[in-house]
């Protein structure tokens, strides 16, 4: 997670999303007013895409190899066209899934003043608050968001970790040092973390290469854990529930809001596509260092949230990538005449720390690995 900036930001007044849905509902303050190019077009029904892949975890884990063979296919078309896909059938267990949207839903429930014990301070991206505003005239998103760095132990911040709900509790260890933690957070890591480790072990076959590729790579994984709140807007065709953005991770699980109105739009062909979940699925997408790691074979894409009129939504989502020790850049077996080396080689840490500090602005934080030519 982002280092404390070392110079002031400014970031001017942040109206709580929340409590000003609460005493003026109909009021849109002029810094959440998008510019006319980046209003959504609500007024234009789209169809929920049903193209977006969907990806049977069991079938690849036990299943027999014709049905390896089709779920690995459907991964390389969703890494290679998509960037997105659905899991069903991940392995994780539903009371999982429910505990944590519980204990967030809780969370955001609290008086401002509870919430604003964990504040998020300008220029980092940990705590409670908006996360990307680096200026006095930044646009805001409709969103309140609540973020805690969980793998490794240093990059948490005890102060930052809520005593209420009582779930949240922080534990000096993760979950998967003392297996039997109730915490809902900690438990619920300990799941995702699993998830991510097994699809990254899926990507790299779909690549043609050894399954266990990436978790050497690593080291020991970042993970990040934020929790997206976004209450209704009486204009949602001025809004954003989240500015368009790739993520810098390697991977990223969404899980969405059980009933929840639909939010999530991912860029495709030039046109925002809403996804719709399926039940019980989770949403993976593929991040910038997986683009670069790949040499552009598989590419993160441009997303973002909307809000909705009447109803509210909540998402958790979960970060995954490289150690801030490791180096990144295109692997060898990705690189030949005919597919020239696209990336320069750099610090991860490095770049967590650049895309941390800039506002999120569709892929521009990814021309910092880019050769020039």
């Amino acid at each position: 997670m982002a280092p404390v900036p070392i110079y002031p930001i400014k970031v001017g007044h942040i109206d709580d999303v929340q409590e000003l849905r609460k005493s003026k509902p109909s009021i849109i303050p002029e810094r959440f007013v998008r510019d006319m190019t980046e209003r959504p077009a609500l007024a234009t029904p789209m169809p929920f895409s049903t193209d977006i892949p969907t990806i049977n975890f069991s079938k690849l884990a036990k299943g027999t190899k014709d049905e390896i063979k089709s779920e690995i296919s459907q991964l390389v078309n969703a890494c290679e066209n998509w960037g997105f896909f659905q899991v069903v059938n991940h392995g994780i267990d539903l009371s999982i899934l429910e505990s944590i949207e519980k204990v967030a839903k809780e969370f955001f429930m609290l008086p401002l003043e509870e919430k604003k014990k964990y504040a998020m301070a300008p220029g980092t991206v940990q705590g409670y608050g908006q996360a990307f505003v680096l200026s006095e005239d930044q646009k805001l998103d409709w969103c309140n968001m609540f973020a805690l760095g969980v793998v490794p132990n240093f990059i948490r911040n005890p102060m930052l970790w809520p005593t209420n709900p009582e779930n949240f509790s922080l534990k000096l260890f993760p979950s998967f040092v003392f297996p039997h933690s109730s915490e809902s957070v900690e438990v619920y890591s300990k799941e995702v973390r699993k998830l991510c480790q097994n699809l990254l072990k899926y990507i790299a076959m779909s690549l043609g290469l050894k399954g266990d590729v990436f978790e050497k790579m690593f080291g020991e994984a970042v993970q990040a854990l934020r929790m997206n709140y976004y209450p209704p807007c009486s204009r949602p065709d001025l809004v954003l529930g989240l500015s368009p953005h790739s993520d810098g991770s390697a991977l990223t699980v969404l899980q969405q809001g059980k009933g929840n109105s639909v939010g999530l739009q991912i860029l495709k062909d030039d046109r925002w596509v809403p996804v719709k979940p399926i039940p019980n699925a989770l949403v993976i997408n593929i991040g910038d260092t997986i683009e670069v790691l790949t040499n552009g074979k598989y590419k993160s894409v441009e997303h973002r949230a909307v809000t909705h009129k009447e109803e509210d939504r909540l998402s958790i989502v979960t970060f995954y990538a490289p150690s801030y020790e490791i180096e990144v850049g295109p692997m060898a077996e990705l690189v030949d005449k005919n597919n020239p080396c696209k990336y320069r080689r750099y610090n991860h840490g490095e770049y967590s720390k650049h895309y941390v500090t800039n506002k999120l602005q569709g892929k521009k934080t990814l021309e910092f690995a880019k050769i020039q030519t």
